[in-house]
This record gives C-alpha cells, sequence and structure tokens, in this order.
C-alpha cells in the first residue's frame, strides 16, 4: 500500500530517504494493527491517506514521516521519545505538536473554541508544518465523513469552515481550501449545494462551448506575438458559488466568472506582454484590474487579474502568472517550503509568516470570546488592501480599513494623538477606506485627547479595536469607581440605612455573594451599568435583617388563569369547522395549532377544560403526552365535501435576493390562496426561511403549490410545518 506514496514522493523529491519512509509506515502500520475506523477498514488507510495529500503538496520527508506517524501517540501506547529515537527529533515534534492540536476539541461554548484555537495557532507559530499535516489530517476525515452519526459530522462539518479553510486560505492552499469549503458545504446544507450542482451542470455545455472559442481565439494570437503560453480554464467551486450569490444577492445568471480563463507563461516580462495583447483583443471593464505580481496577496498568492467584455458582449474573467506563481497559487506556504531554498528563500519565508506571530500578539488582548471570533474571521477571511508608508513600505489590511487602522499599526501612541491622515497628499477624513496603492501619512498631535468613542465604528482591524478599547478602559476606570460609588452612595441613603450599619466588611460580603471580586469590582461595575445599585442595596438590607434575599413571586390560582385562557380563545362551532364529532352537536370544535390538521390528515379529538374538542393531528407529539387521560379523547372526522378551509404553516428556505416574496406571492395567488400572515428572516449567509400561514382546503392542493414553489429560482425547499 505505501508504493503509491513512495511513487508521489520521487516524482518532486528523487533523492528522498525512501527507506525510511517505508520504515515510518511499518512503524504507523503496527501500532495501529488492531483498530478500524468507522467504516471497516483497516485505520492504517488514514495515515497513508494524509501522508499521499501531503506528497500531493510536495512537501519534505520529515513531514511525509509524521503524516504517517501522527496518531501514533494519540491512539496507541507509543510515546514521542519512541518517535524521536526511531525517527529523529524533527520528526518527533511534528507528530506532537499534531497531537496537541487533535486533543484539542471543537466545543459548543464560544469560550471553549477561543481556548482550542489560540492553542493550535500557537502550534503554527512554532513550525507551520504542524498545521499543515492537521490540514491534510482534515481533509482526509472531510472525505470519509459519512460513517460518522449527523450530529458528529453537522460539528466537524462547521468546524472546517470556521477555523480549518480560513486556515488554509490564509496560507494560500487553495486547492485544500475549496475542497474543505465544498465537503462542508455538503454536509451541513445539502439541499442548497444540491441546487448549485444543478445550476452548474444545467450551463456546463453552453458555458464550456464559450470556453474554449475563447482559449482557441487567444492562442491564435498569442502564437501570432510568439508568447509561449498554456492556456486553461478555472472552475468555481459550489461554496464559493453558493457564497457569492448569497453575499450580493445575485441570481445564478448573474455570476459572470464561474469559469476564468488562466494563462501560464515562463516569465513576469511575458505576463505584462499578454496582459497588453489581452486588452488589445477584448475591451477591459475599468476598476477591474488587480496586479497581485507587484503586490502580492497575503498568503504569498501572485497573478495578473483582468476582467474583459469577451465574444457575444459577455464579461469574461483572465488571470495571468508564471508557473512558479501558478504553484504557489495551488499550494500555497507548502510551494515555498524551506528545504528547497537558501538562506535568502528562509527569510523571505519568515517574513511571509510574519502576520501570524502579528496575530497572535494582536489577539492575546481580546478576552471576550464572541470578539475573537469575529476578529479571528477578520484576520484569516477578509480581502485584503495593500497601502504604502511614506517610507515606501507595504503594508496590508482587510478591505475597508481606515488610515486609523494604519495609525495603530505603525504604533499605539501614532493611533492614540492622530488627529488627521493624508493619502496620496491630500487630506482625507478618517472615515476614509484605503485603497490598494494608497500612500498614507499620519498626522499627529501631542495635545490630543486620545481617541474617540465613534473611531470604534471606523477602525476595521482587531489591533485598532482592542488598543482603542484598552485607552478608554484606563481612562474610564477611575470615572466609573467615582459614578459607581455615587449611585451607591445614594441608593443607601434612600433607603434611610444609617452609614454605621453599612460597614466595608459588610460590603465585601455582598459584594463576594454578587460575584464581584471585591468592592471596587462591584462599584466598577455599577459604575459602567453592569450591576444595579439598588439590587445592591436590597442585598445588603436583606444582609442586615437577616431576610432571605428571595423576592415573593405571586402565583395566579387556577381559576385565574383558566380565564385568562377563555378571554384569549376564538372559539369556533362545530357549523364552521368542518368536523364532526360523533355522538354529540353544537359542541365548541377548536383545531389545534401545534400541528394545524387539513383534509385528509388522520385526527383526533380531546376534550378541554372549558374549550370544547381540540383537535389534532393524530401524530401529533402532544396527543403522545395526553395518552394517560383516554375518557377525554372523543372520536371525529372531516365532514364529507366540505368547502371549509383550513391554515396551515409552509416554511420556503432560499437564498435571499431581490423580488422573492413577490415570486413565492404570485404562486399562491395563482391558487387563490389567502395569505393570513407572513415573516422573513435572513441569517448571516443570506439564506432567508420565509414562514407563511395560509388557508388550503386539502393535501392535494398544498402538494401542488409546494412543488411550485420549490421551482422558484434559488429556492432550496418548501415544506409543511409539522411539529416534531
Amino acid at each position: 500500500m505505501v508504493d503509491s506514496l513512495i511513487t508521489k514522493v520521487l516524482k518532486y523529491n528523487p533523492g528522498a530517504d525512501v527507506e525510511l519512509i517505508k520504515s515510518a509506515y511499518d512503524f504507523a502500520y503496527r501500532c495501529h494493527t488492531d483498530q478500524f475506523r468507522l467504516s471497516g477498514e483497516q485505520y492504517i488507510l488514514h495515515p497513508l491517506g494524509v501522508a499521499e495529500i501531503l506528497a500531493g503538496l510536495e512537501l519534505d520527508t520529515p513531514t511525509i514521516i509524521a503524516g504517517l506517524l501522527h496518531d501514533v501517540v494519540e491512539d496507541s501506547a507509543t510515546t514521542t521519545a519512541e518517535i524521536a529515537k526511531e525517527f529523529g527529533d524533527e520528526v518527533a515534534a511534528l507528530v506532537d505538536g499534531v497531537t496537541k492540536i487533535s486533543r484539542l476539541k471543537y466545543k459548543k461554548t464560544e469560550e471553549d473554541q477561543v481556548k482550542s484555537i489560540r492553542k493550535m495557532l500557537v502550534a503554527m507559530a512554532k513550525d507551520i508544518r504542524v498545521i499543515l499535516i492537521k490540514l491534510a489530517d482534515r481533509l482526509h476525515n472531510m472525505r470519509t465523513l459519512s460513517h460518522l452519526s449527523t450530529e458528529k459530522q453537522l460539528i466537524k462539518a462547521q468546524e472546517t469552515l470556521d477555523v480549518y479553510a480560513p486556515l488554509a486560505h490564509r496560507l494560500g492552499m487553495y486547492q485544500v481550501k475549496d475542497e474543505l469549503e465544498d465537503l462542508a458545504f455538503l454536509t451541513i446544507h445539502p439541499k442548497q449545494y444540491a441546487e448549485m450542482v444543478h445550476l452548474v451542470a444545467q450551463r456546463a455545455e453552453e458555458r464550456q462551448v464559450y470556453l474554449q472559442g475563447v482559449m482557441d481565439d487567444l492562442k491564435g494570437h498569442l502564437k501570432k506575438a510568439r508568447v509561449k503560453a498554456e492556456i486553461g480554464g478555472r472552475a468555481k467551486h459550489y461554496y464559493s458559488i453558493y457564497r457569492k450569490m448569497a453575499r450580493d444577492h445575485l441570481e445564478f445568471d448573474k455570476i459572470y466568472d464561474l469559469i476564468a480563463v488562466r494563462i501560464i507563461v515562463s516569465s513576469i516580462k511575458d505576463c505584462y506582454s499578454v496582459l497588453g495583447i489581452i486588452h488589445s483583443v477584448y475591451k477591459p471593464i475599468p476598476g477591474r484590474f488587480k496586479d497581485y505580481i507587484a503586490m502580492p496577496k497575503f498568503n504569498m498568492y501572485q497573478s495578473l487579474h483582468t476582467v474583459v467584455v469577451g465574444p457575444g458582449g459577455k464579461h469574461l474573467e483572465v488571470q495571468i502568472r508564471t508557473d512558479a506563481m501558478h504553484r504557489t497559487a495551488e499550494y500555497g506556504i507548502a510551494a515555498h517550503w524551506r528545504y528547497k531554498e537558501g538562506e535568502k528563500g528562509r527569510d523571505e519565508f519568515e517574513e511571509r509568516l510574519a502576520w501570524l506571530r502579528q496575530m497572535l500578539e494582536w489577539q492575546s488582548d481580546v478576552k471576550d470570546p464572541k470578539e475573537f471570533m469575529e476578529t479571528l474571521r477578520i484576520d484569516l477571511l477578509e480581502n485584503e488592501v495593500y497601502v504604502f508608508t511614506p517610507k515606501g513600505q507595504v503594508l496590508s489590511f482587510p478591505k475597508g480599513s481606515t488610515p486609523l487602522d494604519f495609525a495603530y499599526t505603525v504604533h499605539t501612541d501614532v493611533g492614540n494623538t492622530c488627529v488627521g491622515a493624508r493619502v496620496n497628499g491630500r487630506i482625507v477624513p478618517l472615515s476614509y477606506e484605503m485603497e490598494s496603492g494608497d500612500t498614507i501619512d499620519i498626522i499627529t498631535s501631542k495635545s490630543s485627547t486620545g481617541p474617540s468613542r465613534d473611531w470604534f465604528n471606523l477602525v476595521k482591524t482587531s489591533r485598532a479595536k482592542n488598543k482603542i478599547k484598552q485607552f478608554f478602559a484606563r481612562v474610564e476606570k477611575q470615572e466609573n469607581l467615582e459614578v459607581g460609588r455615587e449611585a451607591f452612595q445614594k441608593a443607601v441613603r434612600k433607603q434611610g440605612l444609617a452609614g454605621k450599619s453599612v460597614t466595608q466588611e459588610l460590603l465585601s460580603e455582598v459584594a463576594h455573594d454578587a460575584n464581584f471580586d471585591d468592592v471596587d469590582d462591584l462599584m466598577l461595575n455599577i459604575g459602567n451599568g453592569a450591576a444595579s445599585a439598588q439590587q445592591i442595596v436590597n442585598r445588603l438590607m436583606h444582609k442586615i435583617s437577616g431576610e432571605s434575599p428571595e423576592a415573593d413571586t405571586a402565583k395566579e390560582t387556577p381559576e385565574a388563569v383558566e380565564a385568562a385562557a377563555k378571554a384569549r380563545e376564538k372559539r369556533a362551532r362545530a357549523g364552521n369547522s368542518g368536523i364532526i364529532v360523533e355522538g354529540l352537536d353544537d359542541v365548541l370544535i377548536r383545531l389545534s395549532r401545534c400541528c394545524n390538521p387539513v383534509p385528509p390528515d388522520e385526527i383526533v379529538g380531546f376534550i378541554t377544560r372549558g374549550r370544547g374538542v381540540s383537535v389534532h393531528r393524530a401524530d401529533c407529539p402532544n396527543v403522545t403526552d395526553l395518552r394517560n387521560e383516554p375518557d377525554r379523547f372523543m372520536k371525529v372526522r372531516w365532514a364529507s365535501r366540505t368547502a371549509t378551509a383550513f391554515p396551515v404553516e409552509v416554511k420556503v428556505e432560499a437564498l435571499d435576493r431581490t423580488k422573492l416574496l413577490r415570486d413565492i406571492t404570485n404562486v399562491l395567488a395563482e391558487y387563490n390562496i389567502n395569505i393570513m400572515s407572513a415573516s422573513v428572516a435572513v441569517n448571516r449567509s443570506n439564506q432567508t426561511t420565509t414562514k407563511l400561514i395560509f388557508e388550503i382546503g386539502n393535501l392535494g392542493l398544498l402538494n401542488d403549490v409546494l412543488v411550485n414553489l420549490r421551482k422558484i429560482d434559488g429556492v432550496f425547499d418548501a415544506y409543511r410545518v409539522l411539529p416534531s
């Protein structure tokens, strides 16, 4: 089984120590000999799969060996000392790093997530190969995810989208990132994934014919110019299409870069020559040219990007790069691994990793878990702009950053004393969003009183937010102490407590009872509004009197509860309900709102106190709860040939876009359906859930309605809501 791995390694590294790799495989095989995966396969197939992914990234021999051994310490009695003895300290350190990350479990609480992710970032900073192995491990696990329980699949997929795919993106490993995102997308949103596959497949042949025509045309022009080039296409992956539709509220037909033309040449000079040829053949679209060769992305990505008007007036994206740039675009940081670089290469490598250490430094100041996760998302995922200092140094920032972000990156004092900024020699407001190529010059003043609270809304980077917050924390601490003490004394006087009664010792007891560190901490929290002075005084009064601090709660009588329920209930008579209760006439009948039964649903009746007969679907969970009172059940049936309309609840899940609600209501209008209520909720992924309650006479008609709702562009699913 190890032969295919050896073949892959020798293709890019003929000098690899093949015997040591074979020895590592044998070692791993012995350690995992009695272990099997949930699929029933031998466990050794997993570390072998991880090692083959690492070989696909063309990594060095110690990394390949560590990939084979990455689970032996976790899953067997083997120690890192034994690994060091057999394969050296370097391999042992890599395995130890991966083992520590593997022991970090993805928790549901944000606080636990933050602890785990921070430890993982520290492991990365020590040796980036640790996270490369972990990414390969996660990729192989995602490929074989189907054998886990549904709950575990969802947890792993969400963790992949939240942490591992963004890390692969930050490291420039687009091949790994794209596959991780698509696999997670398939697991978390199978309906949306299927919709994307369907939309792409519908137009695949048409796009391929168009792309081939463009490539043939470009080959002819490049041949005339005597430029040797390799021309191909790059298809957008499914999650990327979904995210773009969601983010920009676009319909599928409005996405023009589903396939981009990629041109690979031998030199940087040829890159710009090809760009000139393309712009002479096709009209470039203003503002859509990006030079990532002169100013590479944060993850080392280099290429020229331009969008032109291609044949038929269609927008066409073209990417131009050298073969070396293409390797970096595919493999990211793995393509620059130090084992094949000299001193200059190592220095450049360390410089490229500076973002990681800087991110660790900035985020070590963030205490709030929600804030940490948000700043991590910004640091890992946001598009970047590249600006110059007055001395010509290039700095990168998340898109949307302002001169204030620049100022705090230079130095905290520069940020705190900033009073203005010049961009390209022109004074701009502090709300100005920096653009790539800008030269930023910060204006400071020693007489500045410090940052404004409004700056929180202007800055984008976690460093700037943290430094502004720290400034106000220092300035406001004394102020909050004074405000808190004053509010507390005012509440004490209002209650008429004698000063002698409120001793420091008693106050300290109350502070600890209320979960504050000490009296000063209590006063700080009163001052900043996190604690109520009146509630603290109430606690004091209970302490002094020896009473329980729990407030008495008034309880409603059963009679009052039933009277209120009767007042709220809108009664429906049997003549209007379309339901017959066997053996009873003129009885009050109520269709239960928990399940909204509709003909020909199987139904049961339940006698309620003071509200007649409540009618449920036979499979309603609430009916199961009532089975211990069989004497209160009544036989009920639908009246034959009734024209009565019944309320049903339907949910429509779709990608948010303009005129979506109009299209949904148009379908209902075609069936002359009366909508009783409608509400729309949009989540952070711009996915909408439209909740509709409307009247309908039978299930056959409802099924027709649902089929037509699902045909609406961008709709993933439409279904009747039933109790669960």
